[in-house]
């Protein structure tokens, strides 16, 4: 006997971003799936993946939202970690095997070392990607390779610490707490096991959070079981507004004329200062229009959203 076709969810479009807290033991891809599945939205993707062992700020970007998301693929990122010094592991976390010991000189350890171990590691530096990387070689992911038991050369990279401190974990003398804001594509594991060769003892992440991106922090968050206890209705109240990854960048007004020139892809001129990316509204109703760059006094037209697209969020979002 055949079982039953499972009943299709409806979907609707929804625009916007919801600023999940991710639980740990969940990969960002199933997270923004689970997202999905509770708004029924239509479309839906995330501004940068976070690993299952992490928690912590994943936007997820709905409908015409993931049009911007690259800006926030692009931005900085702030995390909160634990690192456990004297073992080194495979993978640089706890979920890989134990490789190496190595006895944890605590007199070292002193708010004052500390800070200045910190202050070595804040500017540009080249890091080398981990093999338990998703990053791709010759179509295949690292970590394919490291499953495998194969390690393969990789190019290091350019990545920026822009701050980080170092504490003791109180009533554990072989954990610290860190505190990093970094550039796009900074390896925080591998930035914890390079802390570990540089006190001599090896370290590895027991504990990784995120809790920042671009101009975005927790303080708006929701975890999925906040949003599952909502009502149907009640949820799209915690989605956020498109223009909420947008917020580092400068804003442009037009009024309805050059609004609707601007949609059709054609450039405005004004009195406006160069710039690489700005957000672009129409002024009434006021509405996101798209983003564009400024250049000799020319609004040049990036990504834009289409007409449809605006009337749904101005439905979406009433003012």
């Amino acid at each position: 006997m055949s079982a039953e076709p499972r009943a299709r969810v409806p979907r609707r479009p929804v625009h916007g971003v919801l600023l999940l807290d991710k639980p740990v033991g969940m990969s960002a891809q199933a997270a923004v799936s689970k997202v999905k599945g509770l708004l029924g939205a239509e479309k839906a993707g995330h501004t940068g993946t976070l690993d299952p062992l992490a928690s912590g700020l994943l936007p997820v970007c709905l409908g015409a939202a993931t049009k911007f998301a690259q800006l926030q693929l692009d931005a900085d990122k702030a995390y909160e970690a634990t690192l456990r010094l004297g073992v080194r592991t495979s993978t640089g976390d706890a979920e890989g095997e134990i490789i190496a010991q190595a006895p944890v000189d605590t007199a070292v350890l002193t708010p004052v070392r500390l800070q200045a171990l910190a202050q070595r590691f804040i500017g540009p530096m080249q890091q080398i990607p981990p093999m338990y990387s998703a990053l791709k070689k010759d179509g295949k992911a690292l970590y394919e390779y490291a499953r495998a038991g194969f390690e393969v050369e990789r190019a290091p990279r350019t990545i920026t610490i822009h701050a980080l401190t170092l504490a003791l974990v109180s009533g554990d003398p072989t954990a610290l707490r860190m505190q990093v804001r970094c550039s796009k594509g900074t390896y925080v594991r591998t930035l914890a096991e390079d802390i570990g060769t540089a006190l001599g003892c090896g370290a590895h992440l027991t504990a990784l959070r995120r809790t920042g991106t671009g101009g975005l922090t927790l303080q708006h968050a929701v975890t999925l079981d906040a949003l599952q206890a909502l009502l149907p209705q009640q949820r799209l109240q915690a989605v956020l507004p498109i223009e909420t990854l947008l917020t580092d960048v400068p804003q442009v007004m037009l009024e309805a004329a050059d609004a609707a020139r601007f949609l059709s892809g054609l450039r405005r001129r004004g009195p406006w200062p160069a710039a690489a990316c700005v957000a672009v509204f129409g002024r009434q109703p006021r509405a996101l229009l798209g983003v564009a760059r400024c250049a000799g006094g020319e609004l040049i037209p990036l990504r834009l959203l289409a007409p449809t697209e605006i009337a749904q969020t101005l439905q979406q979002n009433p003012s």
